[in-house]
């Protein structure tokens, strides 16, 4: 039964998830919560979580909270009990679960980037728009526009107190695979992930820039490099390097499809020029996301890793007070910060996905479009192209095609 047979009588959405790793895990948490922090037009039940391995996916529902699980995500999608469908797979299988599930009549919720592919990216987005014409939602989860911090920065931005846009500068920067003895898991293969640090992390700073800044990147120079090519392949049981096989000690490789580190140069719609690096070789950093925005008449800056402040330069005030201030995004009337502590009290990297909950559910139960879109997110997409093929050209000037020429194609 869908949620618009039963027009929400019972105010109650019933999500299955696809996936329960690390997103799934983040989700699930998501999921706990919402309801108790929030005060929702209907409430999320965690009906049925889904995972290939019958023991890891019966361990993982007992552990994260759901009332049921199944190894086929096929069942999943076609129940009549599912009303939300949240897709946390690697990205090889993005495309046909959420399709499935959109044509089924089932509410989506995938995680980023969108696809492995423009094109698997443009089917989706025309999934979502047939469905969207009977009421179906559905939403990319870009979690780090849910930070608190990051939606005052959008607030700040679009009220004028930076003024026009000059530069920005962002960085999401990692060190998890510096060692050439990690394995060669399923981010490190081109097939499996569609790219390496580019789609993983830098997806997330390109939708972050273009969100609070309001523009769009028109075109890049880029160039992108995999500093490890071959890799230990991973135990099926352990996840760890497996042996040869042949008595050696060394352990059978792989070749690294993806690439280890990206870097570019990008024109806004908005007039601003741009620098972005995502890169897992950053040794000592851990998940050192840092976004600067230069405007005409003042700074801001994010850093994810002190994610409960924003830096303000404001170039209005007298020169003897001039500097960057802290806002301690902690308030009542800051984004989000209503439903949880006192002010002074902070939150943390979990609470993004719970506000992604929210709105979602919000979305769904009012009838209303949630943000990021599939359309959005084939945006940055098509930056991810873009990319690409402009460091396989040498690092030549790209444009980037225009999203919406992809929807009305």
């Amino acid at each position: 039964m869908s949620t618009d047979s039963r027009s929400l009588q019972d105010r109650e959405l019933r999500v299955g998830m696809v996936g329960y790793a690390f997103m799934g895990a983040a989700h699930s948490t998501a999921w706990r919560t919402v309801n108790v922090a929030f005060d929702l037009p209907a409430r999320a039940r965690m009906a049925l979580i889904c995972g290939r391995d019958e023991s890891k996916v019966a361990g993982a529902a007992a552990k994260l909270g759901w009332d049921a699980h199944t190894t086929d995500w096929r069942e999943l999608v076609e129940r009549d009990d599912i009303d939300i469908v949240d897709v946390c797979t690697p990205g090889d299988s993005h495309a046909e679960i959420a399709i499935a599930a959109l044509a089924a009549g089932k509410h989506v919720l995938c995680e980023k980037p969108l696809a492995n592919s423009v094109d698997e990216a443009r089917a989706m987005v025309a999934a979502a728009a047939k469905a969207q014409a009977e009421g179906i939602r559905s939403m990319c989860g870009f979690n780090y526009r849910r930070v608190p911090a990051v939606a005052m920065m959008r607030q700040l931005i679009a009220s004028g107190r930076i003024g026009v846009i000059r530069h920005v500068r962002a960085v999401y920067l990692q060190d998890w695979i510096v060692d050439p003895q990690f394995p060669l898991v399923w981010r490190l293969q081109k097939d499996k992930a569609g790219s390496g640090a580019l789609g993983d992390i830098g997806a997330h700073i390109i939708d972050l820039t273009q969100y609070v800044t309001g523009q769009k990147i028109t075109g890049v120079s880029a160039l992108t490099e995999t500093f490890v090519k071959e890799r230990p392949l991973p135990s099926e049981s352990s996840g760890l390097a497996a042996s040869s096989g042949n008595g050696a000690d060394a352990p059978a490789t792989g070749q690294v499809t993806v690439d280890d580190a990206a870097l570019f140069l990008a024109r806004l719609d908005g007039g601003a020029i741009a620098t972005y690096e995502a890169s897992r070789f950053a040794i000592g950093r851990k998940n050192g996301l840092r976004v600067e925005i230069n405007g005409s008449l003042g700074t801001l800056v994010f850093d994810l890793e002190r994610l409960n402040e924003l830096e303000f330069y404001d170039s209005a005030a007298p020169t003897s007070e001039q500097g960057f201030n802290r806002i301690l995004i902690t308030e009542a009337d800051h984004p989000y910060m209503a439903a949880w502590w006192p002010p002074g009290h902070i939150i943390g990297y979990e609470h993004s996905f719970t506000h992604e909950m929210r709105d979602f559910v919000e979305a769904i139960a009012n009838g209303t479009d949630p943000a990021p879109s599939f359309v959005d997110a084939l945006q940055v997409q098509l930056v991810l192209d873009a990319v690409a093929r402009s460091a396989d050209q040498g690092t030549v000037w790209t444009e980037v095609e225009p999203a919406l020429a992809e929807v009305a194609a």
